[in-house]
């Protein structure tokens, strides 16, 4: 299971920080007012002289006072609307930068909706004001403003602010909904494990293993290999003669560690008649250190000393063993052979004979044959070839999500 945390929590202050900053910028000066989109707009000498105290106290830090001082301007009757324009502004910029956000958010609502606000700065209030609101976790709020923003125009930290804002607001089902969208255009690794989250409460198994097999193929952890391969190890109707094949992924993704994991695919490499793989395996167990040492250091220099004997006693009957299964079309034996030939270093007889016992027709385990063929051909070398067999492989069984996830697995290399 993925465990997502919020990683995009500074967004909201930094959008705040953006407004309050523009805001202190773009208020009245100590000789001006603001600039206005209405050129015979004025503002009275009375409003004008508390704008102007207000905004020293802003400059010197003083933002509550800057506050206090604006209520004079309110006792002032018969207010045009660019005078009530320019308070709200003057107060929104003081509140912004004293942290009074509440405050802040219904003074910056009241600029936008005047229609006075200059085109140029529109978007930075709206996208500011969005983050104010999910700062004060007003979320109906925050995701109204959110998407006024991207009405302005598509920008990235806002949409992931929408998502998250759904997310922690408890509407998965948008939150799901923004997320898949953005998966196909490419998703970022935290908004994938917030979508498989998300899949997880709502017990979409189905679309929990698709998200994360996209975690797994674009960013190969540990942790997303290993819970892929313990669900499709576990998933009802799983044949256990694949679980080599899935032991194989692990060794791939560096998920075998412990010196059980590597005689147990050693083993098992042997009982399917391939002991240079367990060789290998076994090899790669000495030399990660997990094997060769402790109490069971014994078992494993016999488990090698096998190997080691039984790809001698292949060598000797490989021929004799290729013509009797060719005469008996044992094409499941056949695959096995080529399958075992290819691990050797013998790849082109190997493939040889892999396809062979395909085209026989007689295959007991056809998906199972053509999982292995396009290993054998990413062993050799042989990525595109490897990727148009697995791409063949079906069923039920698990063999259609191992090849699945190989082609995961040579993509990403």
């Amino acid at each position: 299971m993925i465990l997502f945390r919020l990683g995009r929590g500074l967004l909201p202050g930094l959008f705040i920080g953006t407004i309050a900053a523009t805001s202190l910028m773009l208020a009245p000066s100590l000789l001006g007012l603001v600039q206005s989109a209405h050129a015979a707009d004025t503002v009275r000498a009375e409003v004008g002289k508390v704008l102007q105290d207000a905004q020293k106290l802003t400059a010197g830090g003083k933002h509550k006072e800057a506050l206090t001082k604006l209520r004079e301007a309110d006792r002032i009757n018969a207010k045009t609307p660019f005078e009530l324009y320019q308070i709200e502004y003057v107060r929104g910029a003081a509140a912004a930068a004293g942290g009074d956000n509440e405050t802040a958010a219904k003074s910056f609502e009241f600029v936008i909706n005047s229609g006075r606000l200059p085109a140029a700065q529109q978007p930075t209030f709206i996208q500011g004001l969005a983050g104010m609101y999910y700062r004060a976790k007003d979320w109906p709020k925050a995701i109204v403003w959110i998407n006024r923003s991207l009405k302005e125009g598509e920008t990235e930290p806002m949409r992931d602010l929408l998502i998250q804002t759904y997310y922690v607001s408890g509407n998965y089902a948008a939150a799901a909904k923004e997320l898949s969208a953005q998966s196909s255009r490419g998703a970022t690794e935290g908004q994938l494990q917030m979508l498989a989250n998300i899949l997880l409460k709502q017990n979409d198994k189905a679309g929990y293993v698709t998200t994360l097999e996209k975690l797994a193929g674009s960013y190969p952890k540990a942790s997303y290999w290993a819970d892929l391969l313990n669900r499709v190890s576990g998933k009802p109707g799983f044949s256990s003669r694949l679980e080599l094949d899935v032991q194989r992924l692990k060794l791939a993704n560096g998920l075998l560690t412990k010196p059980a994991q590597y005689m147990e695919m050693g083993q098992f490499a042997l009982l399917a008649g391939n002991s240079a793989e367990a060789l290998k395996v076994i090899d790669q167990g000495y030399k990660s250190g997990a094997l060769g040492s402790g109490t069971d250091a014994a078992r494993h220099e016999r488990l090698k000393t096998l190997a080691l004997k039984n790809q001698a006693d292949s060598k000797k009957s490989a021929d004799l063993d290729q013509a009797d299964l060719i005469k008996n079309k044992n094409a499941d034996g056949l695959a096995a052979l080529g399958f075992a030939m290819v691990s050797n270093g013998q790849a082109d007889p190997g493939l040889a004979l892999m396809q062979q016992a395909l085209k026989m027709g007689t295959l007991k385990y056809p998906n199972e044959a053509k999982l292995h063929l396009g290993i054998a051909y990413a062993q050799a070398g042989k990525k595109p070839n490897a990727i148009a067999a697995w791409k063949t492989v079906q069923g039920v069984d698990g063999a259609a999500d191992l090849a699945r996830y190989w082609i995961l697995q040579v993509n990403r290399n």
